[in-house]
């Protein structure tokens, strides 16, 4: 991010038919961001803000940062103080709004949508949408998980905030974006609360799953979005899949070992997974980077559980990798395992 300009999505060249250099600045940089840790504070090109100061935007993590990570993910905070709204805005990508803190509202597209602590509000694609804060006494604050570069990169660019059409003697009469929609696309669930989500005991530990491709009743196509939560001095399963991974640590502290995983190029492809890991310390409100394609595992530290919201880009599973690979499953899974074998 520059002083003048925003950057929506980093270009790629080498000097030669590899991408090495890329990939080794990709994991020399550091994986952790500190909680506070701001990289665009919104001054340059975002038009949600209020300027009275009721509304705040800051980014975390984005395609723009001085170092490389991600740009299929981006990770910014929507804070609303009390009574705030911020401008009414649209854009072409879908943005995920996780609430932290408080209760409010959101007006899409002319609806409203009610929303708490814990619930996921999805903003869909091609939406005006306009965000409430209904206390006058407590702050609102939102994690916003979104994709936007892919939106970028198909050159779908169509946003900004509502105002007179400038060339209408040039166009036609108006008609409905929603016609693009898929059918049925406007039924589907914009708020995901906690009741609509259960908790379950899976290979990789204990999680729920808010945001998956199983879910078909949430009106989003772009993003796979779950909690996991790990008991003091527990582990989750090591796992291995193409996707990157944006991890915001919740609560409690911890650690993370990450594989590094090449590819040998001979008679097809093959993988060389890393001997020794690198590790990754992290407490509450950092914010935790897992290169695409890295084995990985995360461990709890701290006296009380460790609870992780995680974000992945689903456009990886339709390009073929809809694959996790369990190469260690997690302790309470195993141990349920032998429990249900004892029975039999």
């Amino acid at each position: 991010m520059s002083e003048d300009q925003r950057v929506f999505l980093r270009g790629l060249d080498s000097a030669s038919y590899g991408l090495k250099e890329q990939r080794a600045r990709q994991r020399a940089a550091p994986r952790v961001r500190r909680a506070g840790t701001v990289v665009d504070d919104a001054r340059v090109g975002h038009s949600g803000d209020d300027d009275s100061g009721r509304s705040k935007t800051y980014w975390m993590l984005g395609p723009g940062d001085d170092d490389f990570l991600t740009q299929t993910l981006q990770v910014h905070f929507v804070e609303l103080m009390p009574g705030g709204t911020n401008h009414g805005h649209g854009h072409q990508n879908e943005a995920h709004f996780y609430i932290l803190e408080g209760k409010g509202y959101e007006i899409h597209d002319g609806k409203r949508y009610e929303w708490e602590k814990d619930d996921l509000v999805i903003v869909h694609t091609d939406s005006v949408h306009k965000h409430h804060n209904l206390s006058a006494t407590e702050r609102a604050l939102a994690i916003v998980l979104k994709a936007k570069a892919t939106w970028m990169m198909l050159g779908l660019w169509q946003q900004g905030r509502p105002a007179p059409f400038p060339d209408g003697d040039r166009y036609e009469a108006r008609r409905d974006w929603s016609e693009l929609w898929s059918p049925g696309w406007e039924d589907k669930k914009k708020v995901i609360r906690r009741a609509d989500t259960t908790w379950e005991t899976t290979r990789d530990g204990r999680v729920r799953v808010i945001l998956s491709p199983d879910r078909t009743d949430a009106r989003t196509h772009s993003l796979d979005v779950y909690q996991q939560e790990i008991a003091p001095g527990g582990r989750s399963g090591r796992h291995w899949h193409m996707a990157d991974e944006a991890v915001y640590v919740l609560a409690g502290s911890g650690h993370s070992l990450h594989w590094e995983v090449e590819a040998e190029i001979a008679d097809r492809y093959y993988a060389r997974i890393a001997k020794e890991p690198t590790r990754w310390e992290f407490s509450a409100g950092d914010l935790l980077y897992v290169p695409q394609n890295t084995v990985h595992q995360h461990f709890s530290t701290g006296t009380g559980p460790l609870l992780l919201l995680s974000a992945q880009n689903r456009l990886f599973r339709h390009l073929g990798y809809d694959r996790v690979v369990h190469l260690e499953d997690a302790p309470e899974h195993r141990e349920r395992g032998a429990a249900a074998a004892s029975t039999r």
